[in-house]
């Protein structure tokens, strides 16, 4: 039994959260730059088990794929490169960075730690990957 990882792509950055072993909470797991994902990911299952990647996936109001799929698919096509036999599964991501900015102003983040991207990102993924366990429980 392994854990999912939460992939939130970025230009920049990455988020990333974990599931506990039994899968059923999202961990933060931080941020890595853009160019460090793969390394980081390859010393991640260097000593945990990963069952799945879950990767947001960018979308439009109108339920198209938006600009940033471009730049997501050169990724997704590095992941199944590097890590062939581990299954990743797309998930709409839409919302979530607002959703991470509202949930660090209602934990009482102060407005200097809520500005940095990398907190939106990271928290981000948590929120990608607690959505996607509540639909594969309710699924």
């Amino acid at each position: 039994m392994g854990r999912i990882i939460a992939i939130d792509y970025g230009s920049k950055r990455v988020g990333l959260a974990v599931t506990d072993p039994l899968k059923l909470i999202a961990n933060n797991l931080g941020t890595v730059h853009s160019k460090d994902i793969i390394t980081y990911l390859k010393n991640y299952a260097e000593n945990e088990k990963i069952e799945c990647f879950v990767v947001g996936e960018p979308k439009k109001m109108n339920n198209e794929p938006s600009e940033s799929m471009k730049l997501i698919n050169t990724f997704l096509s590095l992941l199944s490169k590097h890590f062939p036999e581990i299954p990743v599964k797309m998930y709409d991501e839409r919302f979530t960075s607002k959703l991470a900015v509202q949930a660090m102003v209602n934990g009482g983040m102060k407005k200097k730690d809520r500005q940095k991207k990398e907190n939106i990102d990271a928290i981000s993924a948590t929120i990608l990957l607690q959505d996607y366990l509540e639909y594969i429980k309710n699924k």
